[in-house]
């Protein structure tokens, strides 16, 4: 995804205009605390600064999409949703309180975003329209820029990662809304526990009971897969 401000994004800042507006205080919760420099950012977004707008893309526009392609499977999806997402940011930055990580705020409206648009393509399979795009859910593996696999050197082992790369995530694929979601961000992005409990809600219990049983049916399905 190139990282650059989306053209809808730009019509969001063309249609709000900095102004004068006063400085609030950014609220930190117990487990994170601001820096200077994300202070100013925040301060800069909050007055609809465009360079500080394009600075948020530049920085999370790659998590962005690959979080969305590895919950929709859809590249032509992704980006699209990628969009929306950042249009979200822009419009909703006052929301922002600084009680998590600016970027776990971020992920958590693309967690969103992604979840509604799987409902949607769902009712419109359902109905019998398939979403064509000359792409599916097992291209991940080829589009995404998070690997499950380590790079290696040898050819024929890298067609074996390859090959792996691929069975795994048509196996995140395969598995429910929430416990993609859980696995992904958990086992792919790598996120803290802290933050997972941030962009899904859930209390930390729950999110580690529920990400267990995701990696058990995870593990049922690959077992299944590489027999």
């Amino acid at each position: 995804m190139e990282a650059s401000l989306p053209k809808a994004a730009g019509a969001v800042i063309a249609a709000e205009p900095a102004r004068a507006r006063p400085m609030r205080r950014f609220r930190q919760g117990q487990g994170y605390e601001m820096s200077i420099g994300e202070r100013l950012l925040l301060s800069r977004l909050v007055k609809r600064d465009e360079d500080a707008f394009n600075e948020v893309v530049r920085s999370y526009s790659d998590r962005v999409y690959n979080l969305i392609l590895r919950l929709v499977g859809s590249p032509s999806e992704a980006e699209d949703i990628a969009q929306e997402v950042f249009v979200t940011v822009f419009k909703s930055i006052e929301s922002y309180r600084g009680e998590a990580k600016l970027s776990t705020w971020i992920l958590r409206i693309a967690a969103n975003h992604s979840k509604n648009r799987i409902k949607y393509l769902s009712r419109r399979r359902t109905s019998g329209q398939e979403l064509r795009d000359g792409s599916d859910a097992t291209e991940m593996a080829d589009e995404g820029k998070a690997p499950v696999q380590a790079h290696f050197d040898a050819p024929d082992v890298v067609l074996e990662a390859a090959e792996t790369e691929k069975i795994m995530q048509e196996a995140i694929a395969n598995l429910d809304e929430e416990q993609r979601l859980l696995v992904v961000l958990r086992d792919v992005e790598e996120l803290s526990y802290d933050e997972i409990v941030e962009i899904t809600g859930l209390p930390e219990g729950t999110v580690k009971s529920r990400l267990h049983r995701a990696r058990m049916a995870l593990k049922d399905l690959l077992e299944g897969k590489l027999k």
